[in-house]
């Protein structure tokens, strides 16, 4: 039996006259690397803020490593919003420092192997980076959490190509001996295809498919052919 780590049942969420989630029912099993996969509006941005508590339920019920969201919850999830950022004045060093104080299990020593993948200099100033580089940087923060649950929105977002394909080489090496589960959203289904174990297709706040990544492979060819022909 699969053991879950997320579970939505009816998950309802309206903004104005619009459903950002519409009866959501979904399992999100654990330790898998997931793809919440969709065009924009369909979901996957409130269905984060959801889990991490930042945005409450109209009608359903969600459960997140076995307790509906809270704040002590958030202590055990690294969550990444499509909209980061960080203090400009701080240098790479001073904000793994600055998560050693005050993001609960965070390895400095594991965020410095991770800069060194991602080509940042400990020394190198926020305000001096580009988009690409602090994206690497908030990426990093939140991949160097000892915690069992690692929620990324939109992280290669900014991130030029070559890069991209660098970053997810060290993201399936981090993998490859941790128990963690990575629920991510991407518009880089083509390039992020060889990352994901798992993937979960949204449209209009439901699910249209879900299953192991493998599984819609061989029926699909590739979850970037799937993509493209439930959203043509």
């Amino acid at each position: 039996m699969i053991e879950t780590i997320i579970k939505c049942e009816h998950a309802t969420k309206k903004f104005g006259d619009r459903f950002a989630l519409n009866d959501l029912n979904l399992e999100i099993p654990k330790g898998k690397v997931i793809g919440i996969l969709g065009e924009n509006g369909v979901g996957k941005s409130t269905l984060f803020r959801v889990l991490v508590g930042l945005t409450r339920l109209d009608q359903g019920k969600i459960t997140v490593l076995g307790e509906q969201p809270n704040i002590k919850l958030n202590a055990n999830i690294a969550y990444l919003p499509d909209r980061a950022s960080w203090y400009q004045d701080q240098t790479v060093r001073k904000a793994f420092e600055f998560g050693v104080k005050l993001l609960p299990h965070f390895n400095i020593e594991r965020a410095k192997q991770f800069a060194s993948l991602m080509n940042l200099d400990l020394d190198m100033k926020v305000s001096s980076m580009s988009k690409g580089q602090e994206s690497r940087l908030m990426l990093t923060m939140c991949m160097s959490r000892n915690v069992p649950l690692i929620i990324l929105d939109e992280p290669f977002s900014g991130i030029d190509g070559t890069s991209r394909e660098h970053i997810i080489e060290s993201m399936i090496d981090y993998m490859s001996d941790r128990e963690v589960t990575i629920l991510m959203t991407t518009h880089e289904i083509y390039e992020a295809e060889g990352l994901l174990d798992y993937a979960i297709f949204l449209d209009k706040g439901h699910v249209l498919i879900a299953d192991e990544a493998e599984n819609l492979r061989r029926e699909h060819g590739s979850l970037h052919d799937l993509s493209r022909k439930l959203y043509r």
